[in-house]
């Protein structure tokens, strides 16, 4: 938090926060950093771009500790309907740079320029393609499809993964490796086996 009101005395135009985190973490920051602004009675720009999958699991590194990372992370993606709640709560928050990092979708992004038509004036290219909340369903041969054509639907919807012992959360590795740790320094070549047998070993245990 200090380094956000730091920033802000510094003279940054914009600050917020971006990657390693899902849309409701990112907000939950951006509403403590937008709370410790106010009292230290300073004014920026914000701006989030949050992950497009859902970490809720995650521990202070985010989701490059979690063991789907980064190869299959796809049973955590963010439904478009989540990303319409994500890009109002974070304009009703006061945020006005409203994007996404890693997992987003070019259809994530659509989904918060159409949450946010009303206040842009327009809505973006290609939404003359489809019916807003699922309305093109009506078209739909089948009648229980045809009930699913309101946004009431889709907003209350809990997805599931299609994976009978799916875990509903991970265990992050979270090996206590941060930033300034010599077992982060990047190399300039490809690791080798001997290099790699001890890290296999510490992941088993």
């Amino acid at each position: 938090m200090f380094f956000f009101i730091f920033s802000s005395i510094a003279g940054a135009d914009i600050i917020g926060v971006n990657c390693h985190f899902d849309p409701t973490i990112s907000l939950e920051a951006m509403r403590l950093m937008k709370e410790g602004l106010e009292k230290a009675g300073l004014k920026s720009h914000l701006m989030v771009q949050p992950l497009g999958y859902r970490t809720p699991d995650v521990t202070k590194q985010g989701f490059i500790d979690l063991p789907e990372f980064p190869f299959a992370l796809e049973p955590r993606v963010c439904t478009r309907w989540e990303m319409q709640k994500y890009a109002r709560d974070a304009y009703n928050m006061g945020i006005r740079y409203i994007g996404g990092c890693c997992g987003f979708e070019p259809y994530h992004i659509r989904a918060v320029a159409e949450e946010l038509a009303p206040e842009r004036g327009f809505l973006p290219e290609g939404s003359d393609k489809h019916a807003p909340w699922g309305d093109g369903l009506r078209l739909h041969t089948k009648p229980w499809v045809r009930a699913r054509a309101r946004r009431s639907y889709w907003e209350k919807l809990n997805p599931g993964t299609g994976r009978p012992h799916s875990a509903s959360l991970s265990r992050p590795d979270s090996w206590g490796v941060t930033a300034g740790n010599k077992e982060l320094i990047q190399q300039s070549e490809k690791t080798t086996d001997d290099q790699l047998k001890p890290l296999f070993d510490h992941s088993q245990e």
